[in-house]
């Protein structure tokens, strides 16, 4: 089944400041995005998986990009190399979602194998590599494959949403 995908992040800003006589305006409208064809190669994914998910309070999860998540249509998916990786954290939380730090087998091809990233309620992660990038962000079977999501703390539960687009090769 072919995957087309579209993905990027933008920032809009407008500072303006008051002189004697004018008002200097400071516009800046920054864009990036990757467009992937159906594929394996550089500028192209075939593998996608999302999901809105639910970890308690105090809660952890592993996710196995090496065969254990499935796509939308139940097919287990098999990442090699992750093209887009995107999460959001509800803005109702009122604990953290922290990313990465699993203590074995860790995918660690974006933040090394002890870094994390906190997400405050509200907050979204969004990273692509390019289009013309062959190597993106490798997903090793049984030894670097997992991606730690964690609930910051006690009391409540957290929800956040995951998108990964990616290769099978």
């Amino acid at each position: 089944m072919p995957v087309i995908s579209d993905f990027g992040m933008s920032a809009s800003v407008r500072q303006t400041k008051a002189q004697d006589l004018t008002v200097v305006t400071d516009p800046l409208d920054f864009r990036r995005g990757v467009h992937l064809e159906s594929g394996t190669a550089a500028g192209m994914a075939d593998r996608v998986f999302h999901d809105r998910r639910t970890l308690a309070a105090s809660a952890t999860e592993d996710l196995d990009l090496a065969g254990v998540l499935t796509d939308a249509f139940g097919a287990a998916i098999t990442f090699v190399k992750v093209k887009g990786l995107f999460v959001s954290a509800a803005s109702a939380n009122a604990n953290n979602v922290v990313i990465g730090g699993a203590t074995s087998n860790a995918w660690s091809t974006l933040l090394g194998a002890t870094g994390t990233i906190t997400l405050r309620p509200g907050a979204t992660l969004g990273v692509m590599a390019g289009a013309t990038d062959a190597t993106a962000y490798a997903v090793t079977a049984g030894t670097a494959d997992l991606l730690k999501v964690a609930n910051s703390g006690a009391g409540t539960s957290v929800t956040y949403d995951l998108v990964l687009i990616g290769t099978s090769a």
